[in-house]
């Protein structure tokens, strides 16, 4: 059997016959990179050949205008005598769907697109995104000028805002930054960036950080940032520095210095990454602090063929929130030309830390930093921290059961920011010190303190 030379292309692909489950393929390509297939030609590029060439012929092309709406290139080639067809599928500006389900090629799988996955994929190709849809609810009463201020200055601050800018009225000020429509409706870029209450209308606003011990249900203690997300970094590094990293002292001559155990700089762009790239229609943001590493998971994965060695060679900057991104860059947080990573690259290479692994996880995109040079010292600091919080922990359970003996450990758990099994713990130090017992059983009963000290 003779070998192909198959046409230049992204995808190509090579199917020994033909089924119809292929127009599958076809609309997946067709809402991808687009492709090259062959049919009656083996995966070792070999001709095969096919049967009933005449009638496939028609069928082919004919099906795939009927089903989806496109032209393919379908064309008919011989080789020893036996005869094979050759289908070029274009990228389509427009989605497509077969029999009412839009598919899309992803590496070497067929993936069925659903829910936010197809809302993101559809409004991709109208070259729009999920924070330009507008609200018809919310208006510029629901802004907090405070945070608009602040961007503002921040702005004027990094060489972006001009004086003039800054006393703009708001709705001039939001049209000129395409946050609002002609009809002087808000879009969701803006709530999200300047809302008083963003929780109001997108309940995934938030950003949870928790500090873990040997593993995930070992949940020491956490805290929840909510509000705008112009000024969540902002809060995230206040937090970080009052409760969960450490801030080594150094001395230089006679100055005492006190820096951020990572390169804070290239935090703040991780930060910066995971709010602006973040997929609003998903969960909230996740930062998890361990002994020896930081990770921080935002929903929504990295572009299609972007890895870690992507990010931090060139590459094109591709924001999931475009108006996000531009009010970002505008404010003086970020680049537009895709340098983010090269700052966090050059901020961990002058900390002497290892690079932080970027990777797709479990919907998302997780960022991983190491924490080898924080000092033995400097942890067991922090293990005491962590002791004290613990004891603090079970002092506000103790509280809350004097004050209400019928509390549940639900309600518990919800008054305090611990997860049930944490308060669960605390309960069994309670009553292993004789401070506390169960008096009846899980329904109708209480409890019954017995000692403060």
């Amino acid at each position: 059997m003779g070998k192909i030379k198959p046409r230049e292309s992204q995808n190509v692909e090579y199917k020994s016959s033909w089924h119809d489950k292929y127009l599958e393929w076809i609309c997946g390509f067709a809402n991808a990179q687009g492709a090259v297939m062959y049919f009656g030609v083996n995966n070792n590029h070999e001709v095969v050949g096919l049967k009933n060439v005449e009638r496939l012929m028609e069928d082919i092309p004919n099906k795939i205008v009927t089903t989806m709406g496109i032209v393919a290139d379908v064309n008919l080639l011989e080789m020893d005598g036996l005869e094979y067809i050759e289908v070029v599928i274009e990228t389509s500006n427009i989605p497509i769907n077969y029999k009412g389900k839009y598919y899309y090629r992803s590496g070497s799988t067929m993936q069925e697109l659903r829910g936010p996955a197809l809302q993101q994929f559809v409004l991709k190709k109208m070259g729009r995104s999920w924070d330009d849809i507008v609200n018809e609810h919310a208006t510029i009463d629901d802004l907090d000028r405070s945070a608009i201020d602040y961007f503002l200055r921040k702005g004027y601050e990094n060489g972006r805002i001009t004086n003039e800018e800054r006393n703009l009225p708001t709705e001039i000020l939001l049209h000129n930054l395409d946050l609002i429509n002609e009809e002087g409706k808000l879009k969701n870029a803006a709530l999200l960036l300047f809302a008083k209450r963003p929780q109001r209308y997108f309940t995934c606003v938030r950003f949870h950080i928790g500090r873990f011990g040997v593993n995930e249900a070992d949940l020491m203690f956490q805290d929840v940032i909510e509000g705008n997300i112009i000024q969540m970094a902002d809060r995230v590094i206040d937090m970080l520095k009052a409760k969960y990293l450490i801030m080594p002292i150094t001395f230089k001559g006679m100055n005492r210095i006190e820096k951020l155990e990572v390169p804070e700089d290239a935090l703040r762009e991780i930060l910066y990454n995971a709010i602006i790239h973040k997929d609003y229609t998903g969960v909230h943001i996740q930062m998890h602090v361990w002994n020896d590493r930081i990770e921080v998971w935002n929903s929504g994965e990295l572009p299609i063929g972007y890895t870690s060695e992507t990010l931090y060679g060139n590459h094109s900057s591709l924001p999931r929130n475009k108006n996000i991104a531009n009010a970002f860059f505008k404010a003086g947080f970020i680049d537009a030309w895709g340098r983010g990573y090269k700052k966090i690259r050059e901020g961990f290479e002058g900390a002497g830390l290892p690079m932080p692994m970027v990777e797709n996880f479990c919907g998302g995109v997780r960022v991983t930093l190491q924490r080898k040079n924080v000092v033995e010292s400097a942890l067991k600091s922090v293990e005491k921290n962590v002791e004290k919080s613990v004891e603090k922990s079970v002092e506000k359970v103790w509280r809350l059961m004097k004050e209400n003996p019928y509390i549940t450990t639900k309600q518990i758990a919800e008054n305090i920011g611990l997860t049930i099994r944490g308060v669960e713990e605390n309960i069994k130090k309670l009553k292993k010190s004789n401070r506390l017992r169960r008096v009846g059983g899980d329904k109708g009963g209480h409890w019954e303190v017995i000692s403060s000290q």
